[in-house]
């Protein structure tokens, strides 16, 4: 029976690197063709990098992608060279080419262009017309480009012209819901014609995107062959066989803990590693409050780069708790990072002395609240500006929802790892985080069911990255005596089951009533979310990890008669 041999780069192609993304082509495609490979396939738009975005409207980047293309071609050889690239011929495309023998065999020109979401495919490219197909090794490889296989007809069109295996490269975003509507139409697809399906996703994080790879296999007959690890680079081998129309991967990594809180968590470290790297910035800083989310967001921030690139940042006042003081020294102990405690209280009180003429006949309200974290937020930028350290916003989506953050205080920063993160999953992440350990936490993969974790986790402590007295007791932004979350909000359970109703499922507000909520808290919160968009469109980035995110996919008007 004849097998052909494939590898599949799920790999990291950074966005505008074109030099630096060919030449990582060719060292994998060296090294595919060492290990017997007839074929290697890397992902859509591997070339510019995915999403490219305005890049695609400069000649000159057109010009570089084209260029590098034509001498990857020109050096192929034995092994097929799978490249994904913008195509620019009077129009631009999102093209794969088949590149073998010192040519470009083959170009298909992506057919479905997805403008809804985080996509925006419309505005750069023109769609192709057809299917095309490759002969390699004895067998017809269908050539898709992620949004193709979501569609019946590009598949339909392959398997009438008699592909055996389709090869789908792609560039698709994760959240909390992709894999398993991934997984669904993969199957439907190979169901419906037969073929064997084999999926490469890029995988890193771009801006507010992360891809995870999660590359799959599916049989002809619609069973999954085998499924790759989220967030991991790694050159995936497999077999097909012609006669069963069966795949086989061939030593593929596993992750050491597959769940919903450990992909998440997952994804929340490598958004913050590859923003950080990829923008050439030493380390980072936060402001450590004693709270749960400057609590998870100096977690995650040591788990993507380190102890030595994070410094924390104490910033008390008279309304700080001995809680909060001791929580955040326990945990930058623990975790071994750089750790400052910089009172604001005189230079709060300087203020308030400063504005009190113009404030006369005035009440203290939350002006003065407000006033305290925009203090902060200037200190933490200083010291951001001083030492080139990029400053994380710790908020989450809870918050970002209703307005509960405060514009040019606690908003400040470049990046906002939680920023998508609704307050009630904080909570479930940092008890996964405790529970996952430090010296094995999860995040390395295995090579087979019996050997070791990988060993990425960066903390060396044996306690839990995060005291469990922060975990447990009652949110307060600390901004008055005994001020709680509560008092101006529901509780986070209410809070965020309304938001997921309203933002994700875009339910209304009758609906959500419909479901058991109370009718003034549903009016309530939705009013907050709608008068609060002005906010969010100051708020810093951060990645993407649910189906409605802040930003480039929620994009309602700031200003609005629709209530």
């Amino acid at each position: 029976m004849a097998k052909l041999r494939l590898a599949l780069a799920q790999q990291d192609f950074p966005v505008g690197a074109v030099a630096a993304n060919a030449n990582r082509v060719r060292q994998l495609a060296a090294e595919a063709a060492a290990g017997g490979a007839a074929l290697v396939a890397f992902p859509e738009l591997t070339l510019s990098g995915y999403p490219p975005e305005d890049l695609l409207l400069r000649p000159s980047f057109l010009a570089a992608c084209q260029s590098e293309l034509a001498v990857l071609a020109a050096g192929s050889a034995d092994v097929a060279v799978l490249v994904g690239h913008p195509h620019s011929e009077g129009e631009v495309f999102n093209a794969a080419s088949l590149l073998r023998q010192g040519r470009i065999e083959v170009t298909a020109h992506k057919q479905a262009l997805p403008n809804y979401g985080v996509f925006d495919d419309m505005r750069y490219f023109q769609p192709g017309h057809e299917t095309a197909t490759a002969v390699i090794d004895g067998v017809t490889v269908g050539l898709l480009i992620c949004e193709d296989v979501w569609r019946s007809e590009p598949a339909a069109q392959a398997a009438a012209a008699g592909a055996q295996l389709l090869l789908v490269i792609n560039a698709s975003p994760w959240d909390d819901a992709k894999q398993a509507e991934r997984e669904a139409v993969l199957v439907a697809r190979a169901r419906e014609t037969g073929c064997a399906i084999a999926y490469l996703n890029l995988v890193g994080g771009q801006d507010e995107v992360v891809y995870d790879g999660a590359s799959i296999l599916v049989n002809g007959d619609g069973s999954i062959a085998a499924r790759a690890p989220a967030f991991v680079d790694a050159l995936l081998w497999a077999e097909f066989d012609t006669e069963t129309r069966m795949l086989a991967a061939q030593d593929w990594p596993l992750a050491a803990d597959p769940s919903a809180d450990a992909t998440l968590y997952h994804a929340l470290v490598r958004g913050i590693r590859d923003y950080i790297d990829k923008n050439g910035f030493p380390g980072v800083l936060l402001g450590l409050s004693g709270g749960i989310d400057s609590a998870l967001t100096l977690a995650l921030a040591v788990d993507a780069l380190g102890a030595d690139r994070v410094t924390a940042v104490m910033m008390p006042t008279r309304y700080t708790s001995q809680l909060s003081l001791d929580g955040a020294r326990v945990q930058a102990e623990r975790l071994g990072v750089a750790y400052h405690v910089i009172s604001i209280e005189a230079t709060y009180e300087a203020f308030v002395d400063a504005l009190t003429p113009a404030f006369a006949g005035k009440a203290a309200d939350t002006t003065e609240e407000n006033l305290q974290s925009r203090t902060r937020g200037v200190m933490l930028m200083a010291l951001s500006n001083k030492h080139r350290q990029l400053l994380l916003a710790t908020g989450n989506k809870s918050e970002m929802a209703v307005g509960y953050a405060t514009l040019y205080g606690d908003m400040c920063g470049a990046y906002a790892p939680l920023k998508d993160v609704y307050k009630t999953v904080v909570y479930r992440l940092a008890r996964w985080r405790n529970k996952a350990g430090i010296g094995d936490w999860g995040f390395g993969i295995r090579q087979s069911e019996s050997s070791p974790d990988g060993g990425l986790s960066r903390i060396s402590n044996p306690e839990s990255p995060i005291p469990e007295e922060v975990i447990d007791r009652p949110p307060s932004a600390e901004l008055r005596d005994n001020q709680t979350d509560q008092d101006s909000l529901p509780a986070y359970d209410e809070l965020d089951g309304i938001l997921n109703r309203f933002i994700e499922r875009e339910q209304s507000q009758a609906e959500i009533v419909a479901q058991g909520f109370d009718a003034d808290t549903v009016h309530r919160v939705v009013r907050l979310v709608l008068a609060n968009e002005f906010k969010r469109r100051q708020s810093a980035p951060g990645p993407r990890v649910t189906t409605r995110a802040f930003g480039r996919e929620r994009r309602y008007p700031i200003t609005s008669g629709w209530k």
